[in-house]
């Protein structure tokens, strides 16, 4: 069910949007109701295009609903000198957190730097006046750290190891990132575009000007059919299958790295979120959430978009935490309350071949789009939450390059 909306409404708006559907003829088919799908329906039903976005599940209910929750500008890519990248998405989040207030708000990042620190806290503090005005100072100054300040702002963290820090500030989604999702869902319907969740796109195929697509119900197991111009694909982890389905030749292809988070009671009443490296030397978090934390994310290479979290995930971070944490009593499979496990696609070159051994973790979360002017279809590989208000641009954009007039 989209979050915030109850359940009448919900059945009411949904068999509306699906009387709409049924038969319709539209400027652009949205197929996924992710960030990506969502931007773009709102940016092109502002502009005046004619939109429909389906998902087969519900609207934000893989990848968009198992983030850190974080939005910030990509201080880690500095590492690998994408100073580009991470401009624009400084930006981004600057922006989001104009747009958005009540949402999108301003944190601190406490970093401790151990042995498992690929860099020592001085590089640190010299990176982080950088990401400061890299991204135009538009938010609270940075700090190095001693391992003795460390201790005495966060006494919960180990810092028999730590050889000092720094703390930054970045953004974070204050409510939820499903919730977050769905809030572009409803300004796009509030402006006459279709949405219309657990719906599945069966086939489509180009017939003279326009995509003859067919959909079904999967409520009531119900046929719906409907025509559009332009096809978008914002299918997430999904996107290479639904494009092979079309016969369309890509530049680039999505790999998957699983990400889990375990929620446990709150660490630390502290506002602000706790950054270590691992013994694989990768970053995690401690971040906050209401009266909870949220420990994680991971970085496993793998294959099937399908993930979850197993004993060895659980068992990994424990580990990492407990090690890096003075607690009274060590934290346990039974201290988990929940647990979160997502993928991240991550964006590579099509090359074609595909048992080419990717080094996910070097890659960073940007997006490519890609437009295919003979089919008219548009395909949005990777993004992240942060980035949204850029996609969903790029994505009208590509849509006018398309022939598509937009006010």
């Amino acid at each position: 069910m989209p979050v915030g909306v109850d359940s009448l409404d919900r059945v009411t708006l949904r068999a509306t949007n699906l009387d709409k559907l049924d038969g319709g003829d539209f400027d652009a088919l949205i197929v996924g109701g992710g960030i990506n799908g969502a931007v773009a329906a709102a940016a092109l039903a502002a502009r005046g295009a004619s939109v429909a976005v389906i998902d087969r599940g519900d609207f934000a209910n893989f990848t968009s609903q198992e983030s850190s929750n974080l939005v910030w500008g990509g201080f880690k890519y500095l590492e690998n000198y994408e100073l580009p990248l991470v401009r624009k998405l400084c930006m981004s989040r600057n922006r989001l957190m104009r747009t958005y207030p009540a949402n999108v708000q301003e944190i601190g990042f406490l970093a401790a730097l151990g042995n498992t620190s690929p860099f020592p806290p001085w590089l640190a503090a010299v990176g982080s006046f950088a990401y400061w005005g890299i991204g135009n100072f538009k938010t609270n100054a940075p700090r190095p750290l001693s391992a003795e300040s460390i201790e005495q702002l966060e006494p919960i963290i180990n810092t028999t190891d730590v050889r000092g820090g720094v703390e930054y500030a970045d953004a974070y989604l204050k409510d939820n990132d499903a919730r977050f999702v769905f809030g572009f869902i409803r300004s796009a319907m509030d402006v006459g575009a279709v949405a219309a969740n657990y719906v599945e796109l069966e086939a489509a195929e180009r017939s003279g000007a326009r995509w003859q697509a067919t959909l079904r119900d999967l409520e009531d197991d119900h046929q719906i059919n409907r025509s559009a111009k332009i096809l978008v694909n914002a299918a997430g982890p999904f996107i290479d299958g639904l494009n092979q389905s079309w016969n369309l030749r890509t530049d680039h292809r999505i790999v998957y790295s699983k990400g889990i988070h375990l929620v446990v009671d709150q660490l630390t009443p502290n506002e602000r979120v706790l950054a270590f490296f691992d013994d694989t030397k990768r970053l995690f978090y401690v971040i906050p959430m209401g009266k909870r934390s949220v420990i994680g994310t991971t970085d496993t290479r793998v294959d099937d978009p399908h993930t979850q979290v197993t004993d060895e995930d659980r068992s990994f971070l424990l580990e990492q935490i407990n090690a890096r944490l003075d607690l009274a009593a060590p934290l346990t499979a039974n201290d988990i309350i929940a647990d979160r496990c997502g993928v991240r696609p991550l964006v590579v070159k099509n090359d074609g071949d595909d048992k080419r051994d990717v080094d996910w973790t070097s890659l960073s979360r940007k997006h490519e789009i890609e437009v295919d002017h003979e089919k008219q279809v548009v395909s949005i590989f990777g993004g992240k939450l942060t980035d949204c208000l850029n996609v969903g641009e790029e994505i009208a954009e590509a849509v006018q390059a398309l022939g598509l007039q937009l006010e």
